[in-house]
C-alpha cells in the first residue's frame, strides 16, 4: 500500500520524487538534508517545475549567502519581520527557527516573529527592519529620508540595495506561500529551541 506523502500546499502539485528530479536537483536537495536535515517544502513544491526551481533557489542562495555586509542573522531578521508583517505562516516559522539558530537565542526567535519592536535590537538592526517592513506595508511612502535613516545607522548604499532586495523577495514568497496554503516541516517547530 502506498503512504500518503506529506502535505505541503493546498495544490494537486505533481511534486516528483527524489530520483525524478534532474541529478543537479538531486545533489542539491542531498546538501539541504545533509545541512538542514530536511528538504524545506517551499524547495519541494518548487521542484515540481525544475525552471522556476533552479531561479527561485539561485537567487534565494544569492541573496541569502552571497556576498553582502549584512550578516546572516540581519538577513534572516529581514525575513522573519516582513514574514511577520504579512502574517506568512510558512516563513515565520522557517525563519524564526534561522534567527534562533544564528542568533543562539530562542526567545529572539519568538519576539521577531510576534513584533520585532518588543526586541531590545541595536539602533542599527532596528533601523533595518523598520525600513523593511515600511517597504512591505506601504512601499509607495519610501523616502530619500528612509534611505537615509539607514545611512545614519551605518549602512552602505550597497547594504540598503540588500536590504531592500532580501524584503522584496519574502514580500513575493511571502504571497505564493499564502496563496497556495504552503506548510512548513515539521521539523521547524523544535529547531534551536
Amino acid at each position: 500500500m502506498k503512504s500518503q506523502p506529506e502535505y505541503i500546499t493546498a495544490l494537486d502539485l505533481p511534486v516528483p520524487t527524489r530520483d525524478q528530479l534532474p541529478e543537479q536537483f538531486q545533489k542539491y536537495f542531498a546538501i539541504c538534508e545533509e545541512k538542514l536535515g530536511m528538504v524545506p517544502n517551499v524547495l519541494r513544491a518548487y521542484s515540481q517545475n525544475s525552471a522556476q526551481l533552479d531561479v527561485f533557489s539561485r537567487f534565494y542562495n544569492e541573496l541569502m549567502f552571497g556576498d553582502s555586509d549584512l550578516s546572516d542573522l540581519e538577513k534572516e531578521m529581514i525575513a522573519v519581520a516582513v514574514s511577520s508583517s504579512n502574517r506568512c505562516y510558512y516563513c515565520q516559522v522557517a525563519h524564526g527557527a534561522a534567527v534562533r539558530e544564528y542568533s543562539g537565542d530562542p526567545q529572539l526567535g519568538e519576539l521577531m516573529v510576534m513584533n520585532y519592536r518588543v526586541a531590545d535590537l541595536p539602533a542599527r538592526q532596528r533601523a533595518m527592519l523598520d525600513f523593511a517592513v515600511k517597504l512591505t506595508e506601504t512601499p509607495d511612502r519610501i523616502e530619500e529620508t528612509d534611505r537615509q535613516a539607514l545611512r545614519d545607522a551605518g549602512f552602505s548604499d550597497r547594504d540598503i540595495w540588500d536590504i531592500a532586495n532580501i524584503a522584496g523577495f519574502y514580500n513575493m514568497t511571502n504571497r505564493v506561500a499564502s496563496a497556495v496554503d504552503m506548510q512548513p516541516n515539521p521539523e521547524y517547530h523544535s529547531h534551536s529551541r
